[in-house]
């Protein structure tokens, strides 16, 4: 005899079980109609503004643009970081953290808690340069600078 609890999972487990495969299904129907569109326009799925076009690293020339284009969705434009709402960013704006340069190298590279680790996508110059222009503005004034070879020593 089954028990309520026994039940209760064996239940929630077919439904979790549909509701992957259902998913999966009109995932792998999303990305066949839409490959052809991307390969039509030069992008790859899960690219929809073309970073990604000539190469699998990111283009942007500098901290600066790298930054805006991948750190201020999260850690916000100013920097000031979010703590409501869906989730939890931290405050890169005078955050004493960054004085150690390889605490934000590591954390770029390897990630931490729920941020990706987005440097796998960067050059070790572009995680420097966003390393650096981090530690040098939005209230940060740590002079040490981030070489590429200090972020592939960390790599």
């Amino acid at each position: 005899m089954m028990t309520s609890k026994t039940l209760l999972i064996a239940v929630a487990s077919t439904l979790a079980a549909g509701a992957i495969t259902a998913s999966a299904m009109a995932q792998s129907a999303g990305e066949a109609m839409s490959a052809s569109a991307l390969a039509s326009q030069g992008s790859k799925p899960g690219d929809a503004d073309g970073a990604f076009v000539t190469m699998s690293k990111f283009s942007e020339p500098d901290g600066e643009k790298m930054y805006r284009r991948v750190c201020a969705g999260c850690h916000m434009p100013d920097a000031k970081g979010v703590s409501t709402g869906a989730g939890f960013y931290p405050a890169l704006a005078a955050n004493k953290n960054l004085m150690s340069s390889g605490y934000p190298v590591y954390v770029v590279l390897k990630g931490k808690n729920g941020m990706p680790a987005v440097g796998a996508m960067m050059t070790d110059q572009q995680v420097a340069d966003v390393v650096n222009y981090v530690r040098t503005h939005f209230g940060n004034r740590y002079k040490d600078p981030v070489k590429a070879e200090d972020v592939k020593a960390v790599r």
